[in-house]
C-alpha cells in the first residue's frame, strides 16, 4: 500500500489529509483532521501567529489522521506541504524561535515597503520578483524587525516561511521551495532561486536564508524525534510542497498550459498555469515560481469578492438565514435563487466590489464600494446579483489582464465557497467566455502536495502524470452565447467607473 499525506498550515488551522495512492478514487481522503488555533492582533493593522501552535495542531492532525485510518506509519510513502505564504518565521542559532511570526495579513510595514523600492528602485525590483513591494510579502517584515527590533534582528540565525518551519521540525532541515520563496520578495523568480542583487541591496545575509528547491523535491526525511512526537516513521520522505494558491493548483489540475482557476472565497483570486515566463511591468497581478519544475503561475486578486457577498448577506437577508435556518439548508442556497430571478444587467444596476481597497489591477487602497444606477424600481433582489455579478467583473479584469500578457485560458475551474453556486459559475462562464468546472475532490492544497510527495518518491513520474492519475472534474458550464453578448455592455461600463472616481476616492480618504 502507498500511502500519501498532506499538510495544509493555514491561518485558521492545520487541515492534514492522508490519500491512497492505490485506491481508484485516490482523490479521496481516507482520512483528515483540523486543528484551529488563535491570531493576536497587538495593534491595530497587525496579524500574528505562535510557530508552537502550528506545529502542535500538526503534530494533533497527522496522530488522528493514522487513527483514524488504523494505516502502519510505514505505508506513509511521502508527506507534502503546503501553507499560508509570506509570514516570517525568525529562528536563533538554536533553532529557536525568536518572535511571534508576522503573518501575511499585517500590514505595519508601509515604510519598510517604500524603503525596499528605494533602494532596489521599483522598475528593477519588478524585474527580478516579478512584482512591487507589498506589505504582505516576507521582505519588508524582515526590514520592520530590523528597524524596531534590533535585539530579536541580532539574533536571528534563520528565516522560514511557516510551512518551512514545520518542515524543520519535522526533518531538521532548513529548506524551502520556488513556490512559496516567490512570495518573499527576494527570490529570482525567472531564475528560480535567491537575489544577490536584493538581498545585498537590502543588507540581508543569505546565510539566513534556507535552501531552494523545486516543489517535487525531497527535501528531508522525518527525523527519530519528530517520529515520536507525529506517529509518522522515522526516515519518512517529506517534499519541498507550496504555497497554498501553487498548491490548490495541483489539487484542482491547474498544471499545464491553458488551464486556470477562479477561487470565489473571502477575497477572489484567478490563478493561471504558464510555462513561459511573463511579468507585469505595471504590477498588477503576481508572477510567481507554480509547483510545476520549470513553469510559473500569473494570480489576480480581487479584494472582497466573497467578502461582498457575505457582507450583503449579514446586512441583508436576514429573511433567507432565517428561512434557511428552519429548511436545513444554507442561506447561499436561497439567496442564489432570489438572484437568479433578476435579469442580467439588474435593471442597469452595478456594483464595485472594492470594500477592502482593490488590488487588481489597480493596486489601491483607498478605493471602496459603489452600487451604480440605483433606482426606485431595484428592489433588495436587484441588489444581491449586482454584488455577484461586480464581483464576476472584478474578476474578468484579471482575466485581462493576463491576456495582455499572452496568458491563453481555455478552460477554468470555480473553487471556494462561491464556485459551489451553478449561478455564479454560469456567470463567470459567460462574462469570461469560456467553459467553467469544478473538480470533485474538495481537498485542494493538501491533495496538491501528496501528489508533489507521490512525484518526489517515484509513484508519478510528473507532477503532471499525477494530476492526471488523480484529478477528475465534473461536467462543465459552457458560455451562453446571448448571455455573454448581454453582460458585454454592463462590463464595459464596469471598467470606466474606476477611472472616473480615482479622485474622489482620494478625497473620501482625506476627510
Amino acid at each position: 500500500m502507498a500511502l500519501l499525506l498532506g499538510i495544509d498550515i493555514g491561518t485558521s488551522g492545520t487541515k492534514t489529509v492522508l490519500f491512497d495512492a492505490d485506491a481508484a478514487d485516490a482523490a479521496a481522503a481516507k482520512a483528515s483532521a483540523t486543528i484551529e488555533y488563535p491570531l493576536y492582533q497587538p495593534k491595530n493593522g497587525w496579524a500574528e501567529q505562535d510557530p508552537a501552535d502550528w506545529w502542535h495542531a500538526v503534530c494533533g492532525t497527522i496522530r488522528q489522521v493514522i487513527a483514524k485510518s488504523g494505516c502502519n506509519p510505514a505505508d506513509i510513502k511521502g508527506v507534502g506541504l503546503s501553507g499560508q505564504m509570506h509570514g516570517l518565521v525568525m529562528l536563533d542559532k538554536n533553532g529557536a524561535v525568536l518572535r511571534k511570526s508576522i503573518i501575511w495579513c499585517d500590514q505595519r510595514t508601509a515604510k519598510e515597503c517604500e524603503e525596499i523600492t528605494a533602494k532596489v528602485g521599483s522598475e528593477r525590483l519588478i524585474q527580478i520578483t516579478a512584482n512591487p513591494a507589498l506589505t504582505g510579502f516576507t521582505a519588508s517584515k524582515i526590514l520592520w524587525v530590523r528597524n524596531n527590533e534590533p535585539d530579536v534582528y541580532g539574533k536571528c540565525a534563520h528565516i522560514l516561511l511557516p510551512k518551512d518551519y514545520i518542515r524543520y521540525m519535522l526533518t531538521g532541515e532548513f529548506a524551502t521551495e520556488v513556490s512559496d520563496a516567490s512570495g518573499m520578495q527576494l527570490l529570482d523568480v525567472p531564475g528560480r532561486n535567491w537575489s544577490d542583487e536584493v538581498i545585498s541591496k537590502l543588507d540581508i545575509d543569505r546565510s539566513l536564508l534556507a535552501k531552494v528547491y523545486e516543489s517535487p523535491e525531497i527535501t528531508g526525511t522525518v527525523t527519530a524525534q519528530a517520529a515520536e512526537l507525529t506517529g509518522l516513521a522515522a526516515g519518512t520522505p517529506v517534499a519541498g510542497g507550496a504555497g497554498d494558491n501553487a498548491a490548490a493548483a495541483v489539487g484542482t489540475g491547474t498544471v499545464c498550459d491553458g488551464r486556470a482557476f477562479t477561487t470565489l472565497g473571502t477575497s477572489g483570486v484567478v490563478f493561471a498555469h504558464t510555462s513561459k515566463l511573463s511579468i507585469d511591468p505595471k504590477g498588477r497581478v503576481h508572477t510567481f515560481c507554480c509547483a510545476v519544475p520549470g513553469a510559473w503561475h500569473v494570480m489576480g486578486v480581487t479584494q472582497g469578492a466573497g467578502l461582498s457577498l457575505k457582507w450583503f448577506r449579514d446586512n441583508f437577508c436576514h429573511e433567507e438565514m432565517a428561512a434557511a435556518d428552519g429548511m436545513g439548508v444554507d442561506p447561499y442556497y436561497l439567496m442564489d435563487k432570489q438572484a437568479a430571478r433578476i435579469p442580467i444587467g439588474c435593471d442597469r444596476l452595478l456594483y464595485l466590489p472594492y470594500l477592502m481597497g482593490e488590488r487588481t489591477p489597480h493596486l489601491d487602497p483607498d478605493c471602496r464600494g459603489v452600487f451604480f444606477g440605483l433606482s426606485a424600481m431595484h428592489t433588495r433582489q436587484h441588489l444581491l446579483r449586482a454584488v455577484m455579478e461586480g464581483v464576476t467583473y472584478s474578476q474578468r479584469d484579471s482575466v485581462e489582464v493576463l491576456k495582455e500578457m499572452g496568458v491563453h485560458i481555455d478552460t477554468m475551474l470555480a473553487c471556494g465557497g462561491g464556485g459551489t453556486s451553478p449561478l455564479w459559475r454560469q456567470m463567470l462562464a459567460d462574462v469570461y467566455g469560456v467553459p467553467v468546472s469544478t473538480v470533485v475532490s474538495k481537498e485542494g492544497p493538501a491533495l496538491g502536495v501528496a501528489i508533489l510527495a507521490g512525484t518526489g518518491v517515484g509513484i508519478y513520474k510528473s507532477v503532471q502524470e499525477g494530476c492526471d492519475a488523480v484529478i477528475r472534474t465534473n461536467p462543465a458550464q459552457n458560455p451562453v452565447a446571448d448571455d455573454s453578448a448581454a453582460y458585454q455592455p454592463y462590463y464595459a461600463l464596469y471598467r470606466k467607473l474606476y477611472p472616473a472616481l480615482r479622485d474622489t476616492y482620494k478625497e473620501l480618504a482625506k476627510i
